[in-house]
């Protein structure tokens, strides 16, 4: 038997085995390469690990292979959710940037400081800066992507945030328009805050409400129908604002309880998220910044106070531009009321000349026409009214030398005179001469303008009356070529004395008459009006600047320029007023308790006052048809009647 050969133990053969393969050196360092490598790894992902700034790796097919702990942190997705996938993180609006970077990417190996925008998880919009480069397998072939992302938002907004604050303090006392600061400041909202739409709410205080003194949206339509709306001071989010003095966020409109649908629906725009702040002065609030759909996201606390800062710097400089429009407006309207005084003294300079010159005509003729006899006992009545007409005669002179206007030559001034005075020098001559009757002439026509102390309402058919009078008037305008339309609806009765309705009626179609070129229309309209009655007169005529129709009830001057008065007869084409017409209805309206309403539209042909009209439809070198004219321009005079007991209740306090 042989013996065992402990050499042979353990041996393949004597096992079963195959023989162990000893290792080369080649294979040796392999092993510990790889396990190097593994090491490497290990502490690389241990490293970006604990990198504050996001990185990811793509594969080539873009997908995601790690994400690190910090770009779950900012971004909001996690390694689990995204690995093997794309994130879906690329605005559309940065998607063609997005393409030419990593084209750069992979034609140069890396990118530096490549600029974009990236979406969160939750919908926010980041400011990043990229780094990345491609790295490759061991037979170097690119293998995938390296990016970091760095979060330079805030940088980014602070910068912006500072730029705008600084533009906007050296702007705002450089732009003296209240709309035009509002329009800077709102422009300045929407491009710090990234929103669709931006308004500037004021307060209107008096009426209660809110307004949108100026909006600015992605849309100029949206913002001009904006600035139509008003809605009281205790709805919506700014009407919560206004009540605590406090911002308010909301992201929802949907579940805000403080939310007013109404401006929505005014405006055709939807709402989805909204941030009010208020803009307080030392003194009170006088509004609301308001800033509506962001378009990154929800607004944040960050917005909040960004927008509290820009009211906190704005609102004082808008609250002085207010002050300063409304001082603007008190001048021009100072300085229309001294243009509205001058026009009055000139007016009654010139109305003063006419009646003058033929009371001094007057008096000579009777003291010349007087027998011998006579003019001792009539000496001292003659030397009085002479006396007192001088004084009136320098009072006119004074008037003309305070206004400066002496323009009109002497040849035409006593031209004038004389055709003013022909008829009345003709009429004296035909009557008896004598103080008496001078006098009951002067004092009939004093109560014929200013109308009777004691006149006694009463109830009165409206519709009748109305046809009645204008029957009898109308012989005085018949060689006129005017159409003139009656619509007499039957209507409630009025309570008024008769004597005033007919000088009311009769002022308001005179006025039509004399404003309305031959070939134009006057109508006459009846009708009832709630529980009481409507008395309207239109007329196709030249009508009324807005200077003169904002002015001519509360300064009764005549709507034409005195030179322009003509020596004509009541009723002839522009024939000059007395200018006291309307202040005397005026009177009559708030004794007897109705009201006056006066619309007119000046002829967009004759712009301005001293434009003039040549009389005839016909001869217009503008409008040369009835309904060119009629289109052109024309007043509309509405007189308001109450009930006949109302009116009745109204009429005893007004006539003490």
């Amino acid at each position: 038997m042989s013996q065992e050969n402990p050499s042979d133990r353990g041996s393949g053969a004597a096992s079963g085995r195959p023989p162990l393969r000893a290792e080369g050196p080649g294979e040796a360092c392999e092993a510990l390469l790889r396990d190097s490598e593994r090491s490497a790894e290990k502490r690389y992902r241990e490293f970006l690990r604990f990198l504050p700034v996001p990185v990811f790796v793509f594969n080539l097919d873009h997908t995601v292979s790690y994400l690190n702990p910090a770009f779950e942190q900012v971004f909001g997705w996690t390694l689990e959710e995204l690995e093997g996938k794309r994130v879906p993180f690329v605005p559309p609006e940065c998607r063609a940037e997005t393409r030419e970077g990593l084209q750069r990417l992979f034609r140069d190996g890396v990118i530096r400081r490549f600029e974009t925008r990236r979406l969160t998880r939750d919908g926010r919009l980041l400011d990043i800066v990229i780094d990345g480069a491609v790295f490759y397998d061991e037979e170097n072939r690119p293998a995938g992507q390296v990016i970091t992302l760095r979060d330079v938002t805030r940088e980014k907004r602070a910068g912006r945030i500072n730029e705008a604050f600084l533009r906007i303090s050296q702007a705002l006392y450089g732009i003296r328009s209240l709309d035009e600061r509002l329009e800077f400041i709102t422009s300045e909202v929407r491009e710090l805050l990234d929103v669709e739409g931006a308004s500037v709410i004021l307060v209107d205080e008096e009426r209660r409400e809110f307004f949108f003194r100026q909006s600015v949206f992605d849309t100029q339509e949206t913002g001009r129908r904006m600035k139509e709306i008003r809605f009281p001071l205790d709805k919506g989010v700014a009407g919560e604002v206004y009540r605590t003095g406090k911002p308010l966020r909301v992201n929802d409109t949907s579940q805000s309880p403080f939310f007013y649908a109404r401006v929505d629906e005014e405006a055709g725009y939807r709402t989805r998220s909204m941030l009010d702040v208020p803009l307080l002065t030392p003194r009170r609030m006088i509004g609301v910044l308001c800033a509506v759909n962001k378009k990154g996201g929800p607004f944040t606390e960050e917005d909040e106070a960004l927008l509290s800062s820009l009211a906190n710097l704005v609102a004082l400089p808008i609250e002085n531009a207010g002050v300063n429009e409304a001082l603007a407006r008190s001048l021009e309207e100072v300085r229309r009321l001294n243009r509205a005084k001058d026009r009055v003294i000139h007016h009654l300079s010139h109305e003063l000349k006419t009646p003058l010159s033929v009371l001094a005509a007057a008096l000579n003729l009777l003291a010349r026409g007087l027998p011998e006899a006579e003019r001792a006992r009539w000496a001292k009545t003659l030397e009085r009214a002479q006396r007192n007409l001088q004084r009136l005669f320098d009072m006119q002179y004074k008037i003309d030398d305070l206004m400066q206007e002496r323009e009109v030559l002497t040849h035409r001034m006593l031209s004038v005179l004389l055709d003013r005075c022909a008829d009345e020098l003709e009429a004296l001559a035909a009557e008896e001469f004598g103080e008496e009757t001078l006098t009951e002439r002067l004092r009939r026509r004093i109560d014929h303008l200013f109308g009777p102390r004691e006149a006694r309402p009463e109830r009165i058919d409206l519709p009748r009356y109305v046809e009645e009078l204008v029957g009898m008037l109308r012989p005085r305008f018949a060689h006129r070529a005017l159409e003139l339309r009656l619509q007499l609806a039957p209507a409630p009765p009025v309570r008024i004395p008769g004597e005033v309705l007919a000088k009311v009626v009769e002022g308001l179609l005179r006025n039509a008459v004399e404003n309305t070129p031959d070939g134009g229309t006057i109508e006459v309209v009846v009708a009832p009006e709630g529980r009481g009655s409507r008395l309207e007169i239109r007329d196709t005529g030249i009508g009324m600047t807005a200077e003169t129709r904002d002015l001519i009830f509360g300064n009764f001057f005549a709507s034409y320029e005195p030179l322009q008065y003509a020596t004509r007869s009541p009723y002839e084409f522009r024939a000059g007023g007395k200018g006291f017409d309307l202040l005397r209805m005026q009177m009559f309206a708030e004794r007897f308790g109705f009201r006056l309403e006066l619309h007119s539209e000046r002829c967009t042909n004759l712009p301005a006052e001293t434009d003039e009209c040549p009389g005839r439809v016909e001869e217009c070198e503008y409008a040369r048809t009835v309904r060119a004219c009629a289109d052109a321009g024309g007043t509309r005079a509405v007189v308001h009647f109450p009930a006949a007991g109302e009116a009745a209740e109204a009429v005893p306090e007004r006539a003490r």
